[in-house]
């Protein structure tokens, strides 16, 4: 037979050069095994050399003389690389992937950035490198438990966006059996109900969809403590940095409060972006000024005190600190924004504990931090909940 008529050139030992109507030429390893006649491709001409095909023939040969069949050996193997590539996807990939599959039908663009966000500050530091296919209950709960009752909103939906990862990982083959993360019939039997946590009173921070309706009850009060605490959770400041405030630390001309390095926590001089509203609440203050401190308390030359802000706090029966705003700030920039996470903690005055990183940060990314403030006050203006009335009272 020529070698380009149609059929089959035999080689040796079971080794076929088979050539097809139409030219294409393949290699193919022919054998008997249990008194069946059995033919097995080999890959064809132009990406299997002669010597590898004989090669791949020769290790057909070594199975069948140990009773193994090679086209089920060859298929098992391909099984086991498939499941070993499907095993070692981590979740963080798996959140990637569900992320970038998903984003477009979104309504809200901004949906992707707060799904990562939330997922880099609650999940990647204990599941990020772990397999999908490794995840389980303890792994979850070691997630939620540390936020559940101080950020039970966040931690919610911290737990429902595991279960859709864990879900789109199960059904792309990437794990198998049931969802660790799911709530009914199995977290719900760890775990006490959102809805309850929500009503359990002690809570050091408060929800930040609940900060906007706050707002406007402190605007109902007419006390030096009301536009105290209303500034600290604009530019969500520490309370000691707000109460010791001095009127030479504000620039009314660029919208600028700088507060000195020995004020701040860690010892750095820190810029902080007034929004209008912050503004309004300095100039009411300076209209009727008579100390150097911008919030006066009822002592000569002395700042309010922040027993006067939780006063305020506990008139209407709120069980969060002054200090817990700037967790709902922190929370609502995760959730809700899609600022970088780094804009937030710089906003927040946080010291970076990663030298190598501070040493190339060198900025305080003002203009972004600028901008995240006016996100976070066009927030606090859409109230969701029933305003309670303080009653109006100076501090």
């Amino acid at each position: 037979m020529a070698a380009k008529d149609p059929g089959l050139i035999a080689d040796g030992g079971g080794l076929y050069l088979q050539i097809s109507r139409s030219g294409s030429k393949s290699w193919v390893f022919r054998f008997m095994l249990n008194r069946r006649s059995r033919e097995m491709g080999l890959g064809s001409l132009n990406a299997v050399s002669l010597s590898l095909a004989r090669e791949k023939a020769s290790q057909c040969r070594t199975l069948l003389a140990d009773g193994i069949d090679p086209i089920e050996y060859r298929d098992a193997e391909k099984s086991k690389q498939i499941a070993h590539t499907h095993k070692n996807i981590t979740f963080r990939e798996a959140s990637e992937s569900y992320i970038r599959s998903h984003s477009a039908g979104w309504k809200n663009a901004k949906h992707a950035a707060q799904w990562a966000s939330t997922l880099n500050t609650y999940a990647y530091p204990i599941l990020g490198e772990v397999y999908a296919s490794d995840i389980d209950t303890s792994l979850v709960v070691q997630v939620l438990d540390p936020i559940w009752s101080v950020k039970t909103e966040t931690a919610s939906r911290v737990r429902g966006r595991i279960e859709k990862i864990l879900s789109w990982a199960t059904v792309s083959g990437y794990r198998k059996g049931e969802n660790p993360a799911r709530w009914r019939g199995h977290l719900d039997n760890l775990m006490p109900p959102p809805s309850r946590m929500r009503r359990v009173k002690h809570h050091a921070a408060m929800p930040y969809s609940e900060v906007g309706n706050f707002i406007q009850q402190l605007r109902n009060g007419s006390g030096v403590s009301h536009r105290a605490l209303e500034f600290v959770i604009l530019t969500a400041a520490r309370t000691q940095e707000v109460l010791g405030s001095n009127w030479n630390e504000i620039d009314f001309e660029t919208g600028l409060w700088t507060v000195p390095a020995e004020r701040m926590k860690g010892l750095r001089e820190h810029r902080v972006p007034l929004v209008d509203r912050a503004i309004e609440i300095l100039a009411e203050m300076r209209s009727t000024a008579n100390s150097r401190f911008v919030f006066p308390g009822n002592r000569p030359n002395k700042g309010l005190s922040n027993m006067s802000l939780l006063a305020v706090l506990r008139r209407v029966q709120i069980e969060a600190t002054a200090h817990g705003f700037r967790s709902s700030f922190r929370d609502w920039a995760s959730e809700v924004s899609d600022f970088p996470s780094e804009v937030a903690e710089q906003a927040l005055a946080h010291v970076n504990k990663n030298k190598v990183e501070a040493a190339y940060r060198r900025g305080d990314l003002f203009v972004k931090r600028q901008r995240l403030m006016e996100a976070w006050a066009t927030y606090l203006e859409k109230p969701q909940a029933s305003v309670i009335p303080i009653r109006s009272q100076h501090a």
